[in-house]
């Protein structure tokens, strides 16, 4: 199975979001998460944000084409823009109302690997 290396270069960029916003919410916004007591939150959001950046790289780079795979990263992909997404803004700006939005993105996640459990994996030939 070849790589998607679209899907590859999407995971990577998340990663790469994952850890800048994690650097950003300590340092550049330490005050204003601190203000609203949400530093906690910002954290919970860098963490399922990047352990799925990592996750779906994983699943970009074993590839596959079967609807499974596909409907796994999607999942991923958007839960991860739902879930820690609405995290981050609420910590941000202490909008407690958009952790209404916040299961959505948890639920997508959970079907990501409900899916990854439900793909067709390559078994090697001995």
């Amino acid at each position: 199975m070849k790589p998607d290396r679209q899907n590859v270069k999407l995971a990577a960029l998340l990663g790469f979001l994952a850890v800048a916003l994690g650097a950003f919410g300590a340092h550049g916004l330490a005050d204003a998460l601190k203000a609203h007591d949400t530093a906690e939150i910002w954290d919970t959001a860098a963490h399922y944000h990047l352990i799925h950046a990592v996750v779906l790289l994983f699943l970009a780079i074993i590839g596959g084409k079967e609807p499974a795979a596909s409907y796994a990263w999607w999942s991923f992909m958007l839960g991860v823009l739902i879930f820690s997404g609405s995290l981050y803004v609420l910590a941000y700006t202490g909008i407690k109302a958009l952790g209404a939005i916040t299961p959505i993105g948890g639920l997508l996640l959970l079907a990501g690997w409900l899916l990854t459990a439900l793909r067709r994996w390559p078994v090697a030939k001995e």
